[in-house]
């Protein structure tokens, strides 16, 4: 499974959401310039997330958007899921030969792993302590 650019600035976006959580709205315009990227394309990408129940978006002068939860009951697997469809390495895995079958099982299996227990809280504190294994998953 690659994970496309909705997934990655969706990701980015939720992140943002997460960290200014409680301190009120925040606009699109603000994430898209702190990251460098294209205010129209998270435009796209915010209208799947808030159908999906995970945002809110407020109106007004100074509105914007807010987690519709708390970035600890968030999953970085349920963003994913919403903007990229169901996780799995190759389509068709009932139709493969059962050694083959029985790895892509496993394979979908750990990256489900990894982004149902990876929360937004978790994301949105993390801290570069410039040790790669402080975070690393292992697949």
């Amino acid at each position: 499974m690659k994970i496309s650019t909705k997934g990655r600035y969706g990701l980015t976006i939720m992140i943002e959401l997460a960290k200014h959580h409680g301190e009120g709205p925040t606009s699109l315009k603000t994430i898209a310039q702190a990251h460098d990227l294209s205010e129209h394309y998270l435009e796209q990408l915010i209208a799947p997330l808030r159908n999906a129940g995970l945002v809110k978006s407020i109106r007004g002068a100074y509105g914007g958007y807010v987690l519709a939860k708390d970035p600890e009951s968030i999953t970085s697997g349920d963003i994913i899921r919403v903007l990229e469809g169901p996780i799995s390495p190759v389509e068709g895995i009932e139709d493969e030969e059962p050694v083959k079958r029985q790895l892509w099982i496993r394979i979908r299996d750990a990256v489900k792993e990894v982004l149902d227990n990876t929360t937004l809280e978790d994301l949105a504190n993390y801290k570069d302590t410039g040790d790669q294994d402080s975070y690393m998953f292992y697949i």
